[in-house]
């Protein structure tokens, strides 16, 4: 055991990390070794305490979730070479691992993550029984109809790895202080930090929070709630297991998903690790209410064979030689869980430069990964990519104790449920966070969690099969979204987007700021338009709806889930140039309701004096109506493409303006549709999605967003000079739009897409076209590939569909129908 004698050794830092688990560790490594001077890390006992010691040290490079591949891909090639770089042995084993199927829908899930691997540099295989014997020859193979293999992964030890990286992080001049208790926070007016510990006091520029199940206890010394939640995590480990003795190589992970557990080869017996059901897994809710002991640090908690019985069971029966075995140790210690599972890693919003990587539940094999995309972000002031679904901005003040608690209940319980398209889970909703509507319709629809919000998905009509019934394939929502799709088209629809994000943006530098961020013009009184705000390496951060109301007063509208992540961006840029504006977050406070469709001119003119003609109130305008009395920013713009309008108001008046507006279509056959449908319409029109076809990974050029784009502008907007050199350089790829002839299962995005028998892109988003009657999707392919007419294959469910390239948009917006019909063309539709 490593002993350190407490010290400060300097009282300024560039970077303050409080918490010494691998993550903490890891960060401090990818700074200094980045160059970064002044590193401190403070560990309140000593390194590895908390959650990294007793991890059973999992590493493998599958995870669904695209981006997230290249943490799991960056960390197993780290360890590989740590031991050579540092001296220090990590005790790194890669025998591979498997996931065992052992139903059919677990082999369509395989399937659909094999198709999201084509396009991934990482070695991953769908393997038959036969192989998996091979390869695992203790296995029941009565209950295994295929695996998915990934011949990269193992195991390493958390404690040698740790180690390993702190000699690193040493070696490139790092400091790590242990034991140091960080006792205060305090933020300056200039941004910078005073650390008080028990030694004294370190300025820094910025602290990062990577403090494990502490990282609350540090989150609340400047007022913030991090929504974490420690869960209890046993695994056993058992005596030598002759069968096992005998073997000549080391067995691969397996993972059995139906029995929910882990099992992989430790010495010459078996270490197993279950995740129990929700109900009967354990949380250790008194350290969120109560705090953390204060000693607690390599403790345990004490084990409960009975909780994990049904998944030994499970296992003696996957595994027979268990039956014989011998349990010659139980651990069970705390994991961190945030409500989804999923980590919260970078800058916070509404605190200067705080920021996290914390709520960590498998932390092994995020660390590497991790550490580097942080340093990366640190040092270029962008993320090296997106990993939007890690932002720690996606909670907020409706992420209560108690929807936390039931988040970490059924994420931990459902760690091995098969992961569907369009996943829906159910724990901890409504939060306090509904619409003005939800009452209204929740018995009429299919909701949908977007940001703590619930949303209709789609609306049931007698003899429709309702509720959510997930599938790979076309399911219970098929036709009645073409009914909505067809009612959007043909009369009008109404949908709830009370969701978005909004914000108020007003000052005497409010133009001057928005001139600078976004790439477009900044809309005159009365316009809108849409808006793109750039990362200086020229990559899509935002798409953005902006509004100027009043001269020097806007109204900025983004996407739900990137309410917070696009507001701590603004805000940043808002400090970093002195800009005098006030900003205010109005998501909570305004409803917003769509009407969309050939009728909604009609309906909405029944209800205000107002003139609403294509006139007087055009395309792209926002102005302040009254709609029956009620007062309402009124924008003529829809992610239909139809003639529509977004209605803005205040929450409290959301169901008597729904009422009036539904009351006053009668006639018209008005009626509500949801966001599947509004998916399908804005894919006709061309129209792309923030978080499919652009994002952090994603230039506006090549994403076909050049209109929404001027270069030519005075104001040097962020990524201006990036774009303009990607524009010379010339792009090495192209978002294109495909049809695709499938049969019972559509395009979802990120799917592998095939030219001449090799993965050449893959798409961003996909539905069916109701109009067209056949899939549709968007896809990034080499320029080369790119034309209109061009054959292409795409890969769903393990079978490639044959795809052809067609001009975009297939169906032509409402505004540009009518202007080719003004001019005596007859447009297509």
């Amino acid at each position: 055991k490593e002993t350190q004698s407490p010290s400060l050794g300097k009282d300024r830092a560039d970077t303050v990390i409080i918490g010494g688990g691998c993550v903490g560790v890891s960060l401090a490594y990818h700074l200094a070794k980045a160059g970064l001077k002044d590193v401190v890390l403070l560990e309140k006992s000593e390194l590895t305490a908390g959650s990294t010691w007793h991890a059973a040290g999992l590493t493998t490079y599958f995870h669904p979730g695209i981006n997230l591949k290249k943490i799991h891909s960056y960390s197993i090639k780290l360890y590989e070479k740590l031991e050579e770089e540092t001296g220090q042995a990590v005790g790194f084993h890669q025998p591979g691992s498997i996931r065992i199927a052992s139903t059919p829908t677990r082999v369509d899930e395989f399937k659909y993550q094999m198709t999201r691997a084509g396009w991934h540099p990482t070695e991953q295989y769908l393997i038959t029984p036969e192989k998996v014997q091979e390869l695992f020859p203790l296995l029941n193979m009565d209950m295994v109809l295929a695996g998915l293999y990934n011949p990269g992964d193992g195991h390493i030890d958390p404690y040698s790895l740790t180690m390993a990286l702190a000699a690193g992080a040493r070696k490139y001049g790092a400091q790590l202080n242990y034991p140091v208790q960080v006792t205060n926070l305090n933020s300056r007016s200039d941004g910078t930090w005073e650390v008080e510990t028990p030694l004294g006091i370190i300025r820094a520029k910025r602290i990062v929070n990577t403090a494990g199940f502490w990282a609350r206890e540090i989150g609340k010394m400047i007022g913030l709630q991090h929504p974490l939640i420690p869960v209890h995590h046993q695994y056993v480990v058992t005596s030598t297991i002759p069968e096992v003795k005998a073997l000549k190589t080391e067995l691969p992970v397996i993972r059995d998903l139906e029995g929910s557990y882990y099992l992989r080869q430790e010495r010459d017996g078996l270490l197993f690790g279950p995740y129990e059901s929700e109900e009967k897994m354990k949380l250790q809710d008194s350290w969120v209410t109560n705090g953390v002991p204060p000693g607690f640090g390599k403790e345990l908690f004490e084990s409960d064979l009975d909780r994990i019985m049904e998944h030994i069971e499970a296992a003696m029966e996957m595994v027979p030689v268990l039956k014989n075995a011998d349990i010659i140790n139980t651990i069970a210690g705390p994991i961190t869980y945030s409500p989804d599972i999923l980590p919260m890693v970078g800058p916070h919003q509404g605190v200067r430069n705080y920021w996290v990587a914390i709520g960590f539940g498998y932390g092994i094999i995020h660390a590497g990964g991790i550490g580097k995309y942080l340093s990366d972000w640190i040092f270029e002031g962008e993320p090296p990519f997106d990993l939007i679904e890690l932002d720690p901005n996606r909670y907020g003040k409706w992420t209560t104790t108690e929807y936390t608690a039931a988040k970490a209940r059924e994420s931990y319980g459902f760690n091995n449920i098969v992961g569907y398209p369009k996943e829906e889970r159910f724990a901890g909703r409504p939060t306090e966070r509904t619409s003005g509507l939800y009452d209204l319709l929740k018995s009429k629809c299919s909701m949908g969690f977007h940001a703590g919000w619930e949303q209709p998905h789609w609306f049931y009509k007698p003899g429709d099969e309702t509720g959510y019934k997930p599938s790979f394939r076309r399911t219970n929502w098929f036709d009645p979204v073409g009914r909505e799709y067809k009612q959007v088209m043909e009369k009008v629809g109404v949908i709830d987007l009370s969701p978005f994000g909004k914000f108020k943006v007003k000052g005497t530098d409010s133009v001057k700021l928005l001139d600078h961020l976004f790439a477009n013009v900044v809309p005159k009184v009365g316009s809108t338009n849409i808006s793109h705000m750039l990362t200086p390496r020229g990559k899509v951060y935002a798409e953005l709806t902006v509004s100027q109301l009043y001269p020097g007063e806007f109204m900025l509208v983004t996407g739900s889930g990137s309410e917070l992540h696009d507001l701590r961006w603004i805000e940043e840029e808002v400090t970093r140039g002195d800009y005098k504006v006030e900003i205010e977050n109005m998501t909570d406070e305004m409803g917003v309701l769509g009407v969309a469709g050939p009728y909604a001119r009609q309906i909405l003119q029944k209800l205000t004096s107002e003139d609403l003609s294509d006139g007087s109130f055009k395309f792209l305008q926002s102005r302040h109506v009254k709609l029956s009395d009620i007062a309402v920013t009124a924008i003529r713009i829809s992610y239909t493409g139809e003639l529509g309008w977004e209605l803005y108001h205040r929450k409290e008046d959301s169901v008597a303006l729904y009422s009036a507006i539904m009351e006053a279509g009668q006639k018209e056959g008005i009626d509500n549709f949801g966001t599947y449908a509004l998916n399908a319409l804005r894919l006709e029109k061309g129209f792309r999605a923030w978080g499919a076809e652009m994002n952090c990974d994603t230039n506006p050029l090549e994403a076909g967003l050049e209109y929404f784009v001027k270069l030519n502008k005075p104001a040097d907007f962020t990524g201006k000079q990036a774009l303009k050199q990607i524009k010379e350089k010339g792009l090495k790829r192209r978002l294109v739009y495909l049809t695709l002839e499938t049969d019972n299962v559509d395009p979802e995005g990120n799917e592998s897409v095939w030219h001449n028998g090799k993965v050449i892109g893959n798409t961003t988003s996909g539905s069916f076209s109701y109009s067209a009657q056949q899939s549709l999707a968007f896809a990034y392919v080499p320029t080369e590939l790119s034309k209109v007419g061009q054959k292409l294959e795409v890969e769903l469910l393990g079978k490639n569909y044959p795809a052809t390239i067609i001009e975009e948009p297939l169906v032509l917006t409402e505004p540009t129908r009518m202007r080719l019909q003004r001019k005596g063309e007859s447009p297509k539709i």
